[in-house]
């Protein structure tokens, strides 16, 4: 076949070039993101913070959970899953109850103001996320789509078995 980079024009250093110009693109995308997931907490950032809202989201997703269910799922270790629980718990946004199948271990779950305030700040989220991409063609949308799906994928990522562990699934 020969050498593909006298078909393309390209030299073999392109390609790096192209590696880091895709790396560059995925960290300013990557900050943006952040930046979006930290304005969508500026509401209630009085009450918690990240790591108490990402336990949030866990309990939004999962329902009632073992506090080393949840330690895991967060990749904590269980006296810090312990903290964040009493913190939650004193602000009102989440109960922890004897599991009545197992009275050695406890259930949480978040209360009626917990669910309330994980769907705002999702809500949020979601809002401005969706003004971004309105302020693109629809042709960018869809390579937007095609982009993101190839980059989970190739990162392990799978819509329906992923742990999302910074609280960006849907819920």
């Amino acid at each position: 076949m020969g050498d593909m980079s006298a078909i393309s024009g390209k030299s073999a250093d392109d390609g790096d070039d192209d590696l880091s110009a895709v790396v560059t693109a995925v960290l300013s995308g990557s900050r943006l993101l952040v930046a979006v997931a930290a304005r969508s907490l500026g509401a209630v950032e009085d009450r918690i913070t990240l790591p108490q809202f990402r336990m949030m989201v866990v309990l939004a997703g999962h329902g009632e959970t073992k506090l080393v269910t949840m330690a895991d799922l967060l990749g904590v270790n269980s006296s810090t899953a312990m903290r964040m629980a009493d913190r939650l718990m004193a602000a009102g946004l989440v109960v922890r109850e004897v599991n009545p199948h197992n009275r050695r271990e406890s259930l949480m779950r978040l209360t009626t103001e917990g669910r309330r305030i994980v769907d705002q700040v999702m809500e949020r989220r979601r809002t401005e996320i969706g003004a971004i991409v309105a302020r693109m063609s629809a042709e960018q949308r869809r390579a937007l789509i095609s982009a993101m799906n190839a980059f989970n994928e190739a990162g392990g990522e799978s819509p329906e078995t992923a742990p999302r562990p910074l609280g960006w699934q849907d819920v």
